[in-house]
């Protein structure tokens, strides 16, 4: 059976108390449905109803696959100045002319690392579900939170294919691998396209943020979107973050948007706690010889440039994926492995940060 036209959804929604008059944006997709519906963010709480109800509604019609409604900010009121953090690269100090907005704590939670990359497809989120396992296993209580609306990776790599649950109020993170965890991939099908602009995902990042009851942890690491737009730019003004760890690989064109990256903390005075080179190296499984296919030594060079700390080198290998792939991160299923020696020793380095 077809799913609803937008039409059909916008007619459903004219019926239910208060959506209407709220509606900011509406898109359909073979039976899968986002809603935006826009509030004064001082009035979040009490549309919580109306958005639940929204969401109920919609799964109720015919031919509906999923359906995911958020709330947006009506307005954004002008951000206040905020005082610039110590720490980081260039002292952290914000530019002129910029008004960055106050950075708020995440409830329960004692850190914030976010992990970027200036470009897609160098393996930031593997570092970011080993990065966090490994710090679990290091006797913290740690939380990860995947930022990418677009191509979230945490449900794969963690192996986790359920929808949170709620208390009513805010929702419950999943557990796995002794991570409290929290993405976009558990509330979507893994094969749904997210056509939802800017302020949309923005108004999602931010609940799956601030409205998850993640506990008491020491640490929440924040797999963060690859490159340095919008979405980058406007976590790292609204959440107070302890530091960011830059991912790379050798290559020269990847270097140059590791620039990109620490300049953008740097804007925000976010501290950078050094960049990680991913697929430093390839090692033979039967010979062990060392194969640099796409370089080696770049990541250091280039953070001794900028004056900031090379973390790690994590090679290039086949258990890293295969595992990552199977849902369970290679620090988890072979930890005597030298992969995972490898991101205890970036943990150990970022924990001494903190």
């Amino acid at each position: 059976m077809a799913g609803p036209t937008e039409a059909q959804v916008r007619e459903t929604l004219a019926a239910v108390n208060g959506a209407a008059a709220m509606l900011d944006g509406v898109a359909v997709k073979d039976g899968h449905i986002q809603v935006a519906l826009a509030v004064d963010p001082a009035k979040a709480q009490q549309a919580e109803p109306v958005r639940k109800g929204v969401e109920v509604v919609l799964r109720a019609l015919p031919g509906v696959l999923s359906a995911t409604v958020v709330l947006t900010a009506a307005s954004d009121p002008a951000p206040k100045q905020a005082a610039p953090r110590a720490g980081g690269h260039g002292g952290g100090q914000p530019q002129a002319g910029q008004s960055p907005m106050n950075p708020e704590r995440i409830p329960g939670v004692k850190a914030v690392i976010a992990v970027a990359s200036g470009k897609g497809g160098v393996g930031k989120s593997t570092v970011a579900a080993n990065l966090a396992v490994a710090l679990a296993q290091s006797g913290l209580r740690v939380g990860l939170m995947d930022a990418d609306v677009f191509g979230p990776s945490v449900p794969r790599m963690l192996g986790v294919n359920r929808k949170p649950d709620s208390d009513g109020k805010m929702l419950l993170p999943v557990e796995a691998h002794g991570l409290e965890l929290m993405s976009m991939g558990f509330m979507v099908e893994e094969r749904t396209a997210m056509i939802w602009r800017g302020p949309m995902v923005m108004s999602a990042v931010q609940q799956m943020i601030f409205q998850v009851k993640w506990g008491n942890r020491d640490v929440l690491v924040l797999d963060l979107p690859p490159g340095t737009g919008d979405a980058q730019l406007t976590i790292a003004q609204k959440v107070k973050l302890n530091g960011a760890v830059i991912v790379s690989t050798p290559q020269d064109i990847a270097l140059l948007d590791v620039r990109r990256g620490l300049t953008m903390f740097e804007k925000v005075g976010v501290p950078v706690f050094g960049i990680v080179e991913n697929m430093s190296m390839y090692v033979c499984p039967n010979c062990g010889h060392e194969a640099h296919i796409f370089g080696h030594g770049g990541a250091a060079a280039e953070a001794k440039a900028l004056g900031c700390d090379f973390l790690a080198e994590i090679p290039l290998s086949l258990p890293i994926r295969e595992q990552s792939d199977a849902g369970s991160p290679i620090v988890a299923a072979q930890p005597k492995s030298p992969e995972a020696a490898a991101f205890r020793a970036l943990a150990e380095r970022v924990r001494a940060k903190l």
